[in-house]
């Protein structure tokens, strides 16, 4: 079974690797971001369980360090503030947290990053829903279909599988490059 799975996320990343549309649009989110930064903008992440993880963890490679010591990025996972969000969950309701917090902290011009592997979890659909109501920007990372994302997103980074393990270690590998490459834009290439 452990060959098989490596076999398998090595299958989905060759696809990706193929994908010159795909590529393009990876190139496309490091530049909306790049150029959302440079304006004074921020990136704001969502996502569910393990796209929650992922969200945490791109918003923290911004926000932190990538490769470089360099100055902080304005980055940020929509959950890091749980009394918000259990707040509105009790108020309101579970799926209109990540849209209230983007209603909040959202500017025109900023960029809204979801995550979602189906691209169907109405909380991430209502927060993108949002944020396009506020003229930011949208870029969906998910599975192969998109979901009802594709439809909201400026950029949308869709994984070649319906796989959810593999579609999240996609997301991180995507996530990763445009990271990468916008730390590049902005400071320099590591060891420049």
């Amino acid at each position: 079974m452990i060959r098989k799975r490596i076999t398998e996320a090595l299958d989905v990343k060759q696809r990706i690797l193929e994908n010159d549309q795909l590529i393009a649009k990876i190139e496309l989110a490091a530049a909306l971001i790049t150029r959302t930064y440079r304006e004074g903008g921020k990136v704001l992440f969502c996502g569910n369980g393990g796209s929650a993880a992922d969200a945490q963890h791109l918003a923290a490679e911004l926000s932190g360090r990538f490769y470089l010591d360099r100055e902080p990025l304005d980055a940020e996972a929509c959950h890091v503030n749980t009394s918000f969000l259990t707040a509105v969950a009790n108020d309101y309701d579970f799926a209109s947290g990540y849209a209230r917090y983007v209603k909040a902290t959202g500017r025109k011009g900023d960029v809204l990053v979801g995550i979602s592997t189906s691209g169907n979890s109405e909380n991430i659909v209502k927060a993108m829903e949002t944020a396009r109501s506020k003229n930011m920007h949208t870029i969906a990372m998910t599975g192969e279909t998109g979901g009802k994302l594709k439809a909201l997103a400026d950029i949308l980074l869709n994984v070649p599988s319906t796989d959810t393990p593999r579609i999240q270690e996609a997301h991180i590998l995507m996530g990763h490059i445009f990271c990468e490459i916008v730390e590049n834009n902005l400071f320099g290439q590591p060891g420049n």
